[in-house]
């Protein structure tokens, strides 16, 4: 649906009042309704004035009920509140919870069946106002609009920090990664994603360097250069590179891309997780892991375009 330029909003703009720096602690109250209204834009409306009860072959109870079920299961409790109507259970739930990453929670589970089942049978849900692309179009710009730094991509919610980076390397990364040829390499780096949400520093960057390792070793396997399967980024590297992957007349412009990738994901990750931590706890800061990140997204991004145009 398309999001309007009111009044109020350009007024707020001219005043400065508009976020340009993202936060993450706080889902804004106007957020979560709106999350609502697309659910509603979805699978309707009318839902809220029924219960399961009367209805337990609606699609769009279905739904409801799953979401439900799987919060309640993976939270330890029976119910997510004392409403009779399930519909009304599972958004109040989503517009009072105080702890920010539930929130998240039900906005990532709702639109994964939004991505998935929606999108695979459509025609149970008819009529819908908007398509699951444009639901999934309207939440991105509606955390952008508020100035909260997650977005919807490949199937869970990820943190962004820039949305330049994020949208410039990350998510065509991610493109890139969806081709079922790099299954592998995609689950790890949506794996690092998922810990850089969560916080786990350490498992972000380890997933990163899998993520980066297991790329090369897909592109080597593909065009049938000779590798090991336990070899590390070191060696891979060299492959790719003794093998073209960057062309000669090219490599001149790219004298540093060398050093960068040798001295960018794997030098973090093996001074900073890699080889025990003593006895000292070992911290990761998480600007060294939005760095380490980034840059895995812009290295995938690099070999896999490569690895594309290469004959």
């Amino acid at each position: 649906m398309k999001i309007y330029e009111l009044f109020s909003k350009r007024q707020k703009k001219l005043r400065g009042e508009v976020p340009d720096v993202y936060q993450y602690k706080t889902i804004p109250p106007e957020l979560r309704v709106q999350v609502i209204h697309i659910w509603f834009d979805i699978w309707g409306e009318e839902t809220l004035n029924a219960s399961y009860d009367d209805n337990p072959h609606c699609n769009a109870y279905r739904i409801y009920n799953s979401i439900h079920h799987v919060l309640c299961r993976e939270y330890g409790c029976f119910t997510l509140g004392p409403e009779n109507n399930l519909v009304e259970r599972v958004t109040n739930f989503l517009l009072k919870i105080e702890d920010t990453e539930k929130v998240i929670d039900v906005v990532e589970l709702s639109f994964q069946y939004i991505d998935q089942v929606v999108r695979d049978k459509p025609y149970l849900f008819s009529p819908m106002h908007i398509s699951p692309d444009e639901a999934i179009d309207e939440l991105n710009d509606r955390f952008r609009e508020h100035g909260v730094g997650y977005q919807y991509e490949s199937g869970q919610i990820i943190k962004v920090d820039s949305q330049f980076i994020h949208s410039e390397a990350v998510k065509p990364a991610l493109i890139m990664l969806s081709n079922p040829m790099y299954k592998n390499a995609n689950e790890e780096f949506l794996s690092a994603h998922k810990h850089y949400r969560e916080r786990n520093y350490k498992d972000c960057v380890d997933d990163c360097l899998k993520a980066f390792e297991s790329c090369m070793k897909i592109i080597c396997k593909k065009r049938r250069w000779k590798y090991g399967e336990k070899d590390g980024s070191q060696r891979l590297i060299k492959n790719v590179f003794d093998h073209g992957l960057i062309p000669p007349l090219m490599q001149s412009h790219f004298s540093g891309l060398r050093s960068t990738l040798e001295s960018g994901v794997p030098t973090v990750r093996n001074n900073w997780t890699a080889h025990g931590q003593g006895p000292e706890e070992i911290s990761v800061p998480e600007y060294i892991a939005a760095y380490i990140l980034h840059l895995t997204a812009s290295n995938i991004l690099l070999l896999a375009k490569a690895d594309e145009e290469m004959k």
